[in-house]
């Protein structure tokens, strides 16, 4: 069962569309902690703001068993949000414990003058390691962005791939069955829809 975390912070039409047009199986858009049982695979499509995704996450007691699933070895997918609430602390509106699964922070950028914040638009990624997230991609390929928090990962080995934006930070994350990536695979054409199918073939 491929679970998809709906922690009712946004609207997750686009991810959904983006797996139904990739004829995902078996799909099951999970709000209980009881129907993550048995998941084969799980992505979380952050929307909204840290503090207040964690808050509701925590609500609905997803949090024991989405990491209780994780431990065990089940393939994650975070997504924007999805990827910064695997670390420890969010800075956004004041500091938030998230799910400290990965040690560092979720920082908001800094004052740029040559360039605006959010992050929003088509940027070209750096890709590091050779991440099964990005099998057949160009290792310059371009992808969507849209946020204004960016993680500070203490574990440099953990970045799949950077990217420039006034300062080089992570734009995707992986550490064993876990990956995380800044950008919005379903906002980004046909480059998005294969890490999301890479992602469904593990």
């Amino acid at each position: 069962m491929l679970a998809v975390i709906d922690y009712g912070a946004g609207n997750l039409r686009s991810v959904l569309h983006a797996l139904k047009h990739l004829n995902a199986r078996d799909l099951q858009l999970v709000q209980r902690p009881e129907q993550l049982r048995g998941a084969s695979k799980i992505i979380l499509p952050g929307v909204g703001a840290f503090g207040a995704g964690m808050a509701q996450m925590r609500k609905q007691e997803l949090v024991a068993p989405l990491k209780a699933a994780l431990a065990a070895g089940t393939p994650y997918l975070g997504i924007c949000v999805g990827m910064q609430m695997l670390y420890e602390i969010g800075e956004e509106m004041g500091e938030h414990e998230g799910l400290g699964i990965l040690g560092g922070r979720v920082l908001r950028f800094p004052h740029f003058t040559d360039r605006k914040v959010p992050h929003m638009g088509w940027n070209q990624l750096n890709i590091k390691l050779r991440s099964d997230l990005f099998r057949g991609l160009d290792e310059r390929s371009y992808v969507y962005f849209v946020h204004s928090y960016y993680c500070a990962p203490t574990d440099p080995d953990s970045v799949a791939a950077s990217v420039d934006y006034g300062i080089d930070y992570a734009a995707a994350i992986q550490r064993d069955n876990i990956f995380g990536v800044q950008f919005h695979p379903e906002k980004s054409q046909s480059i998005g829809l294969r890490i999301l199918a890479n992602f469904l073939s593990l």
